[in-house]
């Protein structure tokens, strides 16, 4: 796991497995992250580990800060190596996750919604910022949409292989796509020359062949944000808990929420229903009498 250039044939084992078990790009770079710390903190390869040094690396995480959810992260990745690809079931069974602590999502009021999409930045920014927020999805499904995953005539879009590796349906919104369609008119294309049109990127982004990235797609939200003088400081993905709030406020039930949004459990969507119940008790305390 040293970061040489060369790749070590542990490395390349880990890669291999992560592979045939197809983990992302973004789990394998993770991964490779944690296990190339992991052997910087033990000063050799990580196949000559002891169950001591693996408990002692934890409390080490532990202690230099790192946060409920990073040192999680770290030992995922670590504890495939061991139990994948080393096939040392005793290292693995040191490791321990740690629970976190459970808080609500971050929601906008509609009104900020709305502030948020008018002072968007461009015609791009806004057909984006209002997918998200219009239809309930994530930036990396905002950033990945294909001309062909829009269907007009059943107004609805296919989201391809999304979190979980699944597909589904979202709702079309009239007006989101009028949106889409004033964008598509307006988008470069200077790579779509040798790309079929159901396959040309909605947002491409500055390299041949390959869409904005989300990094890009959070700066556009960061700056419309900005424009419309928000008092709080939230994530993009605040668009989508604002979707899903909203929905449930207007009588919406959660399981049809649940589809919409992706969910595989219930019980991820119902937190929903703790942030309406919040901002309706807000409301009624600051009603005047």
């Amino acid at each position: 796991m040293s970061e040489t250039k060369t790749v070590s044939p542990l490395r390349q084992r880990m890669i291999e497995d992560m592979a045939a078990r197809k983990l992302t790009p973004h789990t394998q770079r993770s991964h490779i992250s944690s296990c190339r710390r992991f052997a910087a903190w033990l000063k050799r390869s990580p196949d000559t580990a002891t169950p001591d040094e693996v408990r002692r690396f934890q409390l080490h995480l532990i202690e230099s800060g790192a946060s409920i959810c990073n040192r999680n992260r770290i030992m995922t990745g670590v504890r495939f190596l061991f139990r994948v690809t080393l096939r040392r079931h005793d290292l693995a069974a040191e490791i321990w996750h740690i629970k976190e602590p459970e808080r609500l999502p971050p929601v906008l009021s509609p009104e900020e919604v709305k502030r948020v999409l008018t002072m968007a930045t461009s015609l791009q920014a806004r057909a984006m910022l209002t997918l998200a927020y219009g239809c309930g999805l994530r930036a990396g499904e905002v950033v990945r949409l294909r001309a062909g995953d829009i269907d007009s005539e059943q107004k609805i879009i296919r989201i391809v292989q999304s979190k979980g590796r699944k597909d589904r349906h979202v709702m079309l919104p009239a007006a989101v796509l009028k949106l889409l369609r004033q964008w598509w008119k307006a988008r470069r294309n200077a790579y779509d020359a040798g790309v079929v049109p159901e396959q040309r990127w909605l947002f491409p982004g500055r390299s041949q062949h390959q869409p904005l990235t989300t990094r890009q797609f959070s700066r556009l939200f960061k700056e419309a944000a900005k424009a419309a003088a928000l008092r709080k400081t939230v994530p993009l993905h605040s668009l989508r808990h604002s979707f899903a709030t909203h929905l449930l406020e207007r009588g919406k039930g959660i399981r049809v929420i649940q589809a919409l949004l992706g969910h595989s459990k219930p019980e991820t969507t119902a937190r929903y229903s703790r942030v309406a119940i919040g901002i309706a008790s807000d409301s009624r305390r600051a009603a005047p009498p």
